[in-house]
């Protein structure tokens, strides 16, 4: 970490982030970032001890221990990051920011709309700090219409793009996603855009604003059912449809998920077509599965709620992955519907994909996270070190980025500027 920048291991080592991303729609798109080589520069209040961040304190957590320097789940979102910590209410604060905003190529944010432009430092000024900088802001509705000024998190970018409503049972109010899915997403969308803008500021030595709407990005998750109906007229829920156990394009029986042996323990079937039918019917080699009604899908599906049923006493005494196993030999689609433990701790597949490293966190230890779904064969990511404690890295960064002195340094900390 110099004032020059030089190439780090990577195929993002020679870019720096100076980051004001919290949660996991702003902090999951410098993850990215980061595991690739990106020096990544959190910059936290420490009046607040970075509780802008929602994450600092939430769990899970390894043991008793609590406080912003144990949540996992920032932990989770921030590995491979350095933190400091500026009190931007003071003068002096702004001119340390305004330094490493000099050495950086990106500042990314997911505040509301206008948050660092109150700062001091919305785009206009950043160019005059940097005219190249490249400043990236992920908030609900973006920086224009009419909506710009209302405020948002995962869940109501999810209602409000039309998402919450395509989840339900027919005939039932919708019932939404238990899981904030829009933060991952928007975190995955921000990446992108962050790597579009310096792909052309490597063309073209510009660089520029990337202003983001997650709720815009949670609408274009939505495109085959809005094309549905706006070509076709079909609503995305319609009443009487099939419940959510069953798919309904196209159409399929059995396909369902159907009780195995055991406490909530479950296995997945789907019938494609009558071939398929035929070699689960021969594996099952009851009276009822020959019957010769079933053997096409129009009297499978005219009898499909017998049929499930029928299906589910056979497989309830049965060992989920012995009979997932036994059925894919047969030809039939089949899988064991996996309890997270088993997904994470037993999977031979994502062990040896490699998706779930181990991190040193300075305080917590060793603990897993998240990895990424992709490796490249010459400049993989790389996740190693865990989040940053609440500026774990001050000194650090103002020594050897900015060249502060120990004896500066010290002043700051007295003067309740870092």
């Amino acid at each position: 970490m110099t004032s020059t920048n030089p190439a780090r291991p990577g195929a993002l080592g020679r870019f720096r982030i100076c980051d004001f991303t919290g949660q996991l729609a702003g902090a999951g798109a410098t993850k990215w970032l980061a595991a690739f080589g990106a020096e990544v520069i959190r910059i936290e209040d420490p009046v607040t001890q970075g509780l802008w961040d929602i994450l600092r304190p939430m769990g899970p957590f390894v043991d008793e221990r609590r406080g912003p320097d144990f949540g996992g789940g920032f932990n989770n979102h921030n590995t491979e990051k350095y933190g400091i910590t500026l009190n931007l209410r003071t003068a002096r604060a702004k001119e340390l920011l305004t330094e490493i905003v000099k050495r950086s190529d990106v500042v990314s944010e997911n505040f509301a709309k206008g948050v660092l432009e109150r700062w001091g430092f919305g785009y206009e000024q950043l160019r005059q700090i940097k005219p190249d900088i490249i400043y990236v802001s992920n908030c609900g509705f973006g920086h224009r219409g009419p909506y710009s000024d209302y405020k948002t998190w995962g869940p109501i970018v999810q209602a409000m793009s039309g998402l919450t409503f395509l989840s339900g049972r027919a005939d039932e109010e919708p019932a939404g996603w238990g899981y904030s899915y829009m933060d991952h997403t928007g975190g995955m969308y921000m990446a992108i855009a962050i790597l579009l803008a310096l792909v052309h500021r490597e063309r073209t030595g510009e660089g520029q604003w990337v202003d983001m709407s997650c709720t815009d990005s949670g609408l274009t998750l939505t495109g085959t059912s809005l094309l549905d109906y706006t070509v076709n007229g079909r609503p995305a829920r319609r009443s009487g449809a099939p419940d959510s156990n069953h798919s309904t394009s196209p159409a399929m029986a059995p396909h369902a998920v159907y009780p195995c042996r055991g406490d909530d323990e479950w296995i997945a079937i789907a019938c494609r077509d009558d071939a398929d039918w035929g070699r689960l019917a021969q594996t099952i080699g009851a009276d009822w599965a020959g019957d010769a009604r079933h053997a096409a899908l129009a009297g499978r599906m005219a009898a499909q709620e017998a049929l499930d049923a029928q299906l589910a006493d056979w497989t309830r005494p049965q060992e989920k992955w012995a009979l997932a196993r036994a059925l894919q030999a047969a030809g039939v689609p089949a899988a064991a519907v996996a309890k997270p433990q088993e997904r994470i701790d037993q999977d031979e597949n994502t062990r040896a994909f490699g998706l779930w490293p181990t991190v040193t966190h300075a305080k917590i230890g060793q603990v897993r996270v998240d990895g990424l779904p992709v490796h490249l064969s010459k400049t993989d990511w790389q996740i190693e070190r865990g989040a940053p404690c609440v500026g774990e890295h001050t000194d650090q960064v103002l020594r050897e980025l900015l060249g502060l002195s120990g004896e500066e340094i010290a002043k700051l900390h007295a003067e309740g500027i870092v």
